[in-house]
């Protein structure tokens, strides 16, 4: 019942993600943050099975701080994205395979441009300019499909964010209330108002 967007914008990614951590039908959560901080310029969300997206957040979330202090480098999103699509692929063909679907979003400062990874919990990845994960997916990649331009900027890329979580207010049967947003840029990971 979870709910991951991300969208490419002017010089910047921005990704939402809801708060609401349920099992079955009961909520226990509401104020659930399921993204983390992979680097100064990348951030990851997750969905998936409760124990297993913890788990493997913070084994990404700490392998790659880990690389950047051995190395003195910052990992690019792209980097970023195929080590842990290449982790995720490694699980599953382990005993314990995770059951993670991930959004990675962010802003290369060598390239000078944003950069957005959508992954599912089988290990396949695809770079695009917009994405979804989770029953938001099914309701929402058509509206961005048809409102999404190259360059948007960000007033116009909020307010096609925001036609997507009232989309799901409107016609989804779960309630989510409320949703993280937040904005990678040149400047780094910000949260972000609709």
């Amino acid at each position: 019942m979870e709910c991951l967007f991300g969208i490419t914008g002017n010089g910047f990614t921005l990704l939402a993600a809801d708060t609401i951590s349920a099992r079955s039908i009961v909520v226990m959560k509401a104020t659930e943050d399921k993204s983390r901080q992979l680097n100064a310029h990348t951030l990851m969300l997750y969905t998936g099975e409760p124990g297993d997206t913890v788990n493997f957040a913070e084994y990404i979330q700490r392998n790659i701080k880990l690389y950047g202090i051995k190395n003195g480098i910052e990992l690019s999103p792209k980097a970023t994205a195929t080590f842990t699509r290449r982790q995720l692929a490694d699980s599953l063909r382990s005993r314990h395979p995770y059951s993670v679907n991930l959004i990675i979003g962010g802003y290369d400062t060598k390239k000078e441009q944003p950069e957005l990874y959508w992954i599912d919990h089988l290990g396949a990845m695809a770079s695009l300019p917009f994405c979804a994960q989770g029953y938001g997916a099914y309701f929402c990649t058509s509206l961005m499909d048809r409102y999404y331009k190259k360059d948007m900027n960000l007033e116009e890329v909020k307010k096609l964010m925001g036609m997507c979580i009232q989309e799901l207010k409107t016609r989804f049967i779960v309630n989510m209330p409320n949703f993280n947003i937040k904005l990678v840029d040149k400047d780094g990971v910000h949260d972000v108002e609709l």
